[in-house]
Order: structure tokens, then sequence, then C-alpha cells
């Protein structure tokens, strides 16, 4: 029974966000372009890279009944089993990915769908599992894949309140000592007005468990919003090229983006940092470049204050701006020459 959790395992901080690069059917049935993904996603900085365990026979039958045809703008036209039989990672491919992964030192896991996918992923030893969000109501298949040990990540597309409620109960119930929950939109692609990102720090106090974001939309704006939400897994569908024409390529980034991607949600992550308000050590420098009550017309001893000869201005060297209103109408205790910070033991207290 494994328990690290996932921020564990991929070796990064507390604050860390785990960058997924999910391939899904973007490798085009063509196992050379498979592993060429999983070297592009290393390269770009992803930590994670993530394939679908199904056949199209462990998600549906092949049928060509009505309820089984496809209605959508660029699926339309097929059936279900049409579908999955193109979009399919043959599951002899995933040992070989798996070690790829390993070697390259980049977390490798899929997600499953049925017990015989968990089965056959936990003889891969993957350390991470994964249930989409179409599968949040398989609590059978949530129970049984909990029931690991191992981190599960949850998708929430979809899903009511209740309905994630019932599978965290379940997922924990059963034996998951970490679950993640992803914020997502089961849209292709997702609209930017329908992300309602704000759901992340919610689903994290309502549920106590860390929270992601699996991302449909197009770009990498929306992840990296997520990321100043609180998002600790970011997840992304990832292909070489959108000229590679697959199922999912038209709502995938390409490599320069997945790049752009982890650059950002590191700067992301850097830029958070803690809620407390003191003075950085670049900061404590500059303070020499605070304005300060100066001396900018000569003055003769006995010489009033006035805003004629005493001004705020920078550097930092005299007192407060707030002090003017207590210097002037005091009178200079010796003269001062323009430029001179002003400070309390050129005022000699007398009023005009």
């Amino acid at each position: 029974m494994g328990n690290n959790s996932i921020l564990d395992i991929t070796k990064r901080g507390d604050d860390s966000v785990l960058v997924v690069a999910e391939v899904s059917a973007n490798h085009n049935h063509q196992f050379e372009l498979a592993g060429e993904m999983v070297k592009a996603a290393k390269e770009c900085g992803a930590d994670a890279v993530k394939f679908q365990a199904y056949t199209p026979d462990t998600l549906t039958i092949n049928s060509d009944k009505d309820c089984f045809r496809i209605k959508h703008s660029r699926w339309g036209g097929q059936t279900l089993y049409e579908l999955y039989k193109k979009a399919y990672t043959p599951w002899e491919w995933l040992r070989e990915l798996k070690k790829l992964a390993d070697d390259l030192d980049t977390l490798f896991f899929a997600t499953a769908f049925d017990k015989t996918s968990v089965d056959f992923l936990e003889e891969l030893d993957v350390k991470v599992h994964k249930i989409s969000s179409f599968e949040l109501v398989d609590l059978p298949l949530i129970e049984y894949t909990a029931k690991t040990g191992k981190p599960l990540i949850l998708s929430t597309g979809m899903a009511t309140i209740s309905e994630i409620e019932e599978a965290v109960n379940v997922a924990r119930t059963a034996g998951a000592q970490e679950i993640i929950l992803l914020r997502c939109v089961s849209s292709y692609p997702a609209k930017p007005e329908e992300m309602n990102l704000r759901t992340i720090p919610y689903m994290k106090e309502r549920f106590n468990c860390s929270v992601g974001l699996s991302d449909h939309s197009l770009g990498i704006g929306a992840s990296v919003c997520a990321v100043a939400l609180g998002a600790r897994v970011i997840e992304k569908h990832f292909t070489l090229s959108k000229e590679i024409e697959t199922p999912d390529s038209f709502f995938s980034i390409e490599p320069q983006e997945l790049k752009e991607l982890v650059e950002n949600v590191r700067i992301a992550e850097k830029a958070l940092g803690r809620a407390v308000r003191e003075p950085t050590e670049d900061e404590k420098k500059n303070r020499m470049f605070r304005r300060s009550l100066f001396v900018v017309k000569d003055i003769k001893k006995g010489e009033v204050f006035s805003s004629e000869n005493v001004k705020s201005i920078r550097p930092s060297d005299g007192l407060k701006p707030g002090c003017i209103n207590m210097v002037l109408g005091k009178k200079a205790k010796v003269d001062i020459k323009r430029g001179t910070p002003l400070n309390w033991d050129l005022l000699n207290g007398d009023v005009a």
C-alpha cells in the first residue's frame, strides 16, 4: 500500500504545482510519436506525462443505436465505439512508455476506466491513479482504485457538489490517503467564461484536500490563473503539432505553449509567496529613494521654515514627509544650506 504524496514522489516542495502533459489520443496510434511526446514533455519542463488506459470494449459496446451516436461539432457522425477505437492507447505500449518516463525522471500515470485497467496499472507500479470526470459517478470503480492506497486524482467535470462529496467519501472510506480534486469543464474546447476558477478555493475548503485544474480551454491563461487561486495540479492536453489531426488535437497545446505554461506556472509559484507584508531585502535597499523633508533654499539662522524653503523630495535622508506640519512655522536654529536633509536638531522650537 503506497501513501506517498504526489509532491513527495516528484520531489517538489510543499507549495509547488504539478504540471501534467496529457497525451490522450495525440499519439495518433504511432508508438514512436508517443515516445517523442514523452521526451518533449520532459524537455518543456512538465513534471508528469499522462496516458489513458482503456479500450473501446472497456468503455462501451459496438452499437449503432441512436444513443451511442455522438452529437458534437468535431466528433459527431460516429459512434462512441468508433471514436474510442481511434483514440485509445494500446496497452502493450504503456509498459515501455512508463520505462521511458522513468528513465527521464518524469512521473508516468494513466487514467483508469475500469477494474481491469486499475489492475494493469498496478502491475506497472504507477505511483498515482486518476479517475476521469465521466467516471466520477462510478463509485465501485473509485472504491476499487482507492483501495490501492495510492494518491488518487478525481476529475470533477459535469459533477454536482453532492456527486463530488459522494465520490470523495467513498474514496476516503476505501483507504485513499491523498485525494486531489481537479476543477474541470467537460467541454471541448471549454469556454473561458465557463471555467469558474473561483470554485478552486471553495472546493479546497469544502473537501479539505488539494485542488487542481484539468484545463480544456484554449491557450494557457486559465491554467496560470488557476495557480493564483490555489491550484496544485495543472493538467493540459499536449500535442507535438496541431497539424497531426487526432480526436484531441484541436484543443491541445503544442511544445512551445507547454514550455510557456511551465515557465509561467513557476513564476506564479514564486510570486504568490507568503501572506505576510514586510519589506524584502531588495526593498530595504531601495528605501533610500523614498521622499523626505529637505531644505530647498538657503536658510539663515532664525528664518522661518515655509513651503518655499522646505519640500518633500527624494531621497529619504530627512524627516518623514508626515512631519511637515510640525516643521512649518518653526525657526531655524542655524544657517542651513540648500540640499540639507531636515532633522529635529535644525529646529529651535520657536514659532514665528
